[in-house]
């Protein structure tokens, strides 16, 4: 299989421009890079890949983000919030070491929830103690092996591993030691995700999700997310729980649209305003703001 880049999706098959939704399928527009019938944030990948012009890079990106050619992406990168020091998980460049085994789940129903995730991508479960409650959930990461060092994005867990343990997908495990040895040491660090260089953060909501109750997940974050709070009525941003399967849930939240304030792993902060709730949970919503490198 050849090597592959791997991208979170920051966009279904539903694009959105400002809060409407408008489903697109085309076959003769030249836009759809991918030639599926369908433009998406993957025929922006594949438009890179392509060495397509700036311009024409540009109108695609534009498209696919819901917005007219040439209209400016308004995406923000927020540097005037202080360091949140209490959300630092660990310098950035860190390396951690285990082992690493293989498996053929997590495309879809992985533990981080990040479905739709496109089989073109390398994935990887992360060992429960690194994962940590989903704080590592869509984490992009460089995993090294004796054969060589391929990027993965992190859509579920390894219950049983031990601290800084991996488990491949079963295609990508040849890529970095000889199938044969089934176990073998690994080392790994955090990245910035790739989509995160010129796309916002977006958002995701859970199925059964109201303005009485609602399960958020954010999504294309360049690092991984520690944090979650929104503005309440009173003017106080309010921490959101958040559950092992990646979701921050709340009864009390209300019905939108919302300031979300999000810390990262290294204690950077962005806040992003004007996110509506929405209750069809196959819908991204595209966000505003993104975390700095």
């Amino acid at each position: 299989m050849k090597n592959k880049k791997l991208f979170t999706v920051i966009l279904s098959a539903a694009v959105i421009s400002t809060f409407s939704v408008f489903s697109y399928t085309f076959s003769a527009i030249n836009m759809d890079y991918l030639t599926d019938s369908e433009i998406n944030c993957f025929d922006v990948i594949a438009a890179r890949q392509q060495n397509v012009s700036a311009d024409e890079l540009k109108n695609v990106q534009a498209f696919v983000l819901g917005k007219t050619a040439g209209e400016p992406h308004n995406t923000e990168i927020q540097t005037e919030y202080p360091i949140d020091e209490s959300c630092i998980l660990e310098p950035k460049g860190t390396i951690h070491t285990g082992e690493g085994t293989f498996y053929g789940g997590g495309y879809t129903g992985g533990h981080a929830m990040l479905d739709p995730v496109s089989r073109d991508y390398w994935i990887v479960a992360m060992n429960h103690s690194d994962y940590n409650e989903a704080q590592l959930a869509g984490a992009y990461i460089e995993v090294t092996g004796e054969l060589g060092t391929i990027k993965m994005l992190v859509t579920d867990e390894l219950p049983e591993g031990k601290k800084g343990d991996l488990d491949l997908y079963t295609d990508a495990f040849p890529l970095i030691a000889p199938v044969e040895k089934g176990r073998v040491p690994v080392s790994w660090k955090i990245i910035p995700l790739d989509t995160a260089a010129d796309a916002p953060i977006s958002f995701k909501y859970k199925e059964g999700s109201t303005e009485f109750w609602c399960g958020v997940q954010v999504r294309n974050h360049r690092y991984p997310i520690t944090k979650l709070e929104y503005l309440d009525e009173n003017g106080e941003f309010v921490e959101v729980k958040r559950r092992p399967y990646n979701y921050f849930e709340s009864r009390d939240m209300g019905k939108g649209p919302f300031t979300f304030r999000i810390t990262d792993i290294y204690g950077q902060v962005v806040v992003d305003k004007d996110i509506p709730l929405c209750t069809d949970d196959t819908v991204i919503i595209p966000g505003h703001v993104q975390f700095p490198e």
